[in-house]
C-alpha cells in the first residue's frame, strides 16, 4: 500500500468530528483555515462558531465594521489576520460578486491568502489536484522520507512543494489533503508522537534512523526583543479614562489600548511622574501607583512586552474621556482586555 493510501485509511478511521468538515462551502473553508493559521483548534472551533453565527455569509461580514471584526477576534492573537479576512471578503464582494475564486491562482489574490491556503480552499472546495504543505505536512513528510533539508529555507519549500505533489492521491484530494493535515496533527505529532501504532511506521526514514527529535530541520530561529510597556490608566472624577488607538504597522493595528509610555527598562512611579506629560496632556495628577503588583509579561511570537499599569488620578474631568463601564466594548489586545475586565478602583 503506497503512502497516500495509507494515509486515506487511515483519516477514515482516525479523522476528528470538526463543524468546517461538514461542508465544502468556500466561504466556510476559507474562514476556517485563516482561523487556524498559528491556532490550535481546541481555541480556534470556538471563533469559528461565533463567526458564522454572526456572519453567515461573505456578504455579511464584508458588510461588517472592521471594529465589529476585530472585537470578535479579540483573544486569537495576530490581528492582521482579522483585518486581512475583512479586506478579502470585501474583495470577494466586490470582484467576484460574492462567489469564491474556484482556482489556486486566483485564490492566492485575496487579501491574506497565501500558498497553502489557496491550495486547501482549491482542493477541498472545488477538487483541485493542489497539494497542501503547512506545518504538520512538513513534518509528516520530512520524517517519512528522511529529509534534511531545512523547511524555511528557499530550498526546502520548493522541494517539499514538489514531494507533496508527486505523492498526492488526484482522484481523492479532497479527502487526503485533510487527511495528511490532519495525521501531523494527531498522529505523528512534534514531539513523543508514537510511532508504535503509526501505519507509516514500517517504511518510515526518520523511525529507522533513529531521527524522529531531530526532523524536520528550521534553520531560523526567532529573535526574542524585549519591550517595556507602561500603561497609564488615567481616570477621573467622574469615573473616565483615556483610550486610543493603535496605528501604523506594528503589532496590534487599529486595537485600543491606555496612552503608552515605552521605555528601553523597568522604571518606578517617580519615572512616571516624571515622563507622563510626554504622552499625555493631563492636568491636578495628584496619586500615581503600580496597579499589578507584579509586571506582567505578555510573550509573543517575537516579543516579550514587560508591562504595568500605572493609575494617575485626575482632579480635573479628562478631555474626551471614556466611561470605565464601557471598556469592553472596544476590540482590545488580549492583555488590555484581560486588565479591563480586573480593574476595579
Amino acid at each position: 500500500m503506497i503512502f497516500s493510501q495509507k494515509i486515506l485509511l487511515w483519516y477514515s478511521k482516525n479523522k476528528r468530528t470538526l463543524p468546517w468538515r461538514q461542508t465544502k462551502d468556500p466561504y466556510k473553508i476559507w474562514l476556517s483555515e485563516i482561523i487556524l493559521q498559528q491556532t490550535r483548534v481546541a481555541q480556534g472551533t470556538p471563533y469559528y462558531l461565533k463567526f458564522i453565527e454572526q456572519f453567515p455569509t461573505v456578504h455579511d461580514l464584508a458588510s461588517a465594521s472592521e471594529e465589529r471584526v476585530l472585537k470578535l477576534w479579540q483573544g486569537l492573537g495576530y490581528y492582521s489576520r482579522a483585518r486581512n479576512l475583512h479586506a478579502a471578503s470585501k474583495m470577494v464582494v466586490d470582484d467576484y460578486g460574492g462567489d469564491f475564486p474556484n482556482t489556486y491562482k486566483e485564490l492566492l489574490k485575496l487579501k491574506g491568502v497565501g500558498d497553502y491556503t489557496a491550495s486547501a480552499i482549491a482542493s477541498i472546495c472545488f477538487d483541485r489536484p493542489e497539494p497542501v504543505v503547512d506545518g504538520n505536512v512538513y513534518r509528516v513528510l520530512s520524517r517519512c522520507y528522511g529529509v534534511s533539508t531545512p523547511i524555511d529555507s528557499t530550498k526546502g519549500i520548493t522541494y517539499f512543494k514538489q514531494l507533496a505533489k508527486e505523492i498526492m492521491d488526484v482522484g481523492d484530494i479532497r479527502d487526503y489533503n485533510q487527511g495528511v493535515m490532519e495525521f501531523g496533527a494527531i498522529q505523528c505529532t512534534p514531539k513523543s508522537p508514537d510511532c508504535s501504532v503509526c501505519p507509516l511506521n514500517d517504511s518510515c526514514v526518520a523511525l529507522q534512523t533513529n531521527k524522529i527529535s531531530v526532523l524536520p530541520v528550521k534553520i531560523n530561529k526567532t529573535k526574542i526583543r524585549n519591550r517595556f510597556f507602561n500603561y497609564l490608566v488615567i481616570v477621573d472624577p467622574y469615573n473616565n479614562t483615556l483610550m486610543r488607538q493603535r496605528k501604523g504597522k506594528g503589532i496590534w493595528q487599529n486595537l485600543w489600548e491606555f496612552p503608552l509610555l515605552e521605555t528601553e527598562e523597568k522604571i518606578n512611579a517617580q519615572e512616571v511622574e516624571d515622563n507622563y506629560m510626554k504622552i499625555v496632556d493631563v492636568k491636578n495628577v495628584g496619586k500615581i501607583f503600580q496597579y499589578n503588583q507584579n509586571e506582567i509579561v505578555h510573550k509573543l511570537s517575537h516579543q516579550h512586552l514587560w508591562t504595568k499599569f500605572w493609575i494617575l488620578e485626575t482632579g480635573s474631568q479628562l478631555d474626551k474621556g471614556v466611561e470605565l463601564n464601557t471598556l469592553e466594548k472596544y476590540p482590545a489586545p488580549v492583555l488590555i482586555a484581560d486588565f479591563i475586565k480586573t480593574f476595579k478602583i
